[in-house]
């Protein structure tokens, strides 16, 4: 028998990723993110969406305008999400599979087109509003975890079943 999530504690301001739907929501925030990689900040934006997904943390998508020109190429690779569709991958800078879309997503996720998904541990440094993003375990998943958001959260060993 599997034994249920044991839920990290919420305080004030916090929200926990077992509160987030399935399947994900997509919601336009105002968040400030910047991105750096190899001491150049490659992303600063406002144009954020990020998607809410039961037992992970928020993934931020960013307007390709939003970053340097000539800093994303497209890599060999695809996935499939069963709910956003067809996942391209992308690098960024020197950074292989750094980065993702979905050139068409799925109907409820069109808001996602021409955006880019980055895993944050790729990257030297991701904030949100002035945060430092911690990554999210895993070598598939982009979660973003800040200390707004509490898990525990899928990707660490032991995880899959979740």
């Amino acid at each position: 028998m599997i034994e249920p999530v044991k839920r990290d504690p919420i305080h004030p301001g916090q929200e926990s990723v077992w509160d987030y739907p399935r399947p994900p929501r997509v919601e336009h925030t105002g968040e400030h993110i910047t991105i750096e990689l190899d001491g150049v900040t490659v992303a600063d934006t406002r144009d954020v969406v990020r998607v809410l997904e039961t037992s992970h943390p928020p993934v931020y998508y960013l307007p390709r305008s939003a970053f340097t020109p000539g800093v994303l190429h497209s890599t060999p690779g695809h996935s499939y999400c069963e709910y956003k569709g067809a996942a391209e991958y992308l690098s960024v800078g020197s950074r292989p599979r750094a980065a993702w879309c979905y050139p068409t997503p799925s109907t409820g996720y069109e808001s996602l087109v021409d955006r880019v998904a980055i895993y944050p541990g790729a990257m030297d440094r991701c904030t949100v509003d002035g945060e430092t993003v911690r990554a999210q375990d895993g070598d598939f998943y982009g979660g973003w975890i800040t200390d707004k958001i509490v898990g525990p959260f899928k990707g660490a060993a032991g995880t899959t079943g979740w």
